[in-house]
């Protein structure tokens, strides 16, 4: 029987380390969540139900085709390019930063007045991590703490990915990539609203193309409509994978969801095991 992690945070607070238990990967998905034990852990699931044949996805939305690739399968259907038309109305702002390099790119973050969202920000996060990383994570937005700091992913919901990505053997800024969808925070961490996020595409587009990742995560609802301009349900996308251009994405919930919804850590466990087992296909393939 396969079993998920525990991904637990020790006493002492947000600056505490994190504790990682790593069982077996689960061999079938998807997985039945065991469960809740409280106290952060993830909680082993009760059992593993066969997997069943996953239909063909030919499209989210009319403008934008997507296709399921199963990765064990003797013969994956060939990546179909989702034609990018996110138009933050801006056409020229959105060429300009299509051609900045890092440096230029990041500075035009940190100024950057184009939506309301800078208007209670401490300051812009851009993302951080190995700028030619394979694996690239991409949340909703910064919060708090991220705000302070600069950097995506610091807070709790950030110690949760640090245990994620230590549990398929990743490490933050070892071959991993980590930004958002919208560079300044929501007020009151409330989720990021389509336009701001549309305002915000060119950056994370031109990040995606200077990372030139093997693989992208979306982390949650706004990230996968910021990668896929399509409204999904996670619940409904997990174990597919869907195309932005030639890049597979995976889906997947958010860290801060998992940590108010210990159970479906299970289910996280499972999106990771799923994506490790395509990066690996990939990586044969090359």
């Amino acid at each position: 029987m396969g079993l998920a992690p525990v991904w637990r945070l020790r006493a002492g607070g947000e600056g505490a380390a994190e504790a990682i238990e790593v069982l077996p990967e689960p061999e079938s998905a998807p997985v039945a969540a065991g469960a809740d034990q409280g106290g952060g852990a993830w909680s082993p699931p009760a059992q593993i139900v066969p997997a069943e044949p996953v239909p063909e996805v030919r499209s989210m939305r009319a403008a934008i085709p997507v296709r399921d690739l199963i990765p064990r399968a003797a013969a994956a259907t060939a990546p179909v390019a989702a034609p990018d038309r996110r138009d933050d109305g801006d056409p020229a702002r959105a060429g300009r930063i299509a051609r900045m390099g890092w440096d230029e790119l990041e500075s035009d973050i940190g100024a950057c007045r184009a939506c309301r969202l800078c208007e209670k920000r401490r300051q812009a996060v851009p993302g951080v991590g190995d700028r030619s990383a394979e694996w690239m994570f991409v949340g909703e937005g910064p919060g708090s703490e991220e705000d302070q700091r600069g950097e995506p992913f610091v807070g709790a919901a950030g110690k949760l990915l640090d245990a994620m990505l230590s549990a398929i053997d990743l490490k933050r800024g070892e071959n991993v990539y980590i930004a958002n969808a919208v560079k300044c925070r929501p007020p009151h961490n409330r989720t990021p609203q389509a336009d701001e996020i549309a305002i915000c595409h060119p950056y994370l587009a031109r990040q995606i193309e200077l990372v030139r990742p093997r693989v992208l995560i979306a982390l949650g609802r706004p990230a996968a409509l910021a990668l896929l301009d399509a409204e999904i349900s996670i619940g409904a996308s997990r174990g597919r994978v869907f195309h932005r251009g030639e890049i597979p994405v995976v889906v997947t919930y958010h860290p801060a969801y998992l940590l108010r919804n210990q159970a479906d850590k299970a289910k996280a466990w499972e999106d990771l095991c799923f994506a490790r087992r395509l990066m690996r296909e990939l990586a044969e393939k090359a």
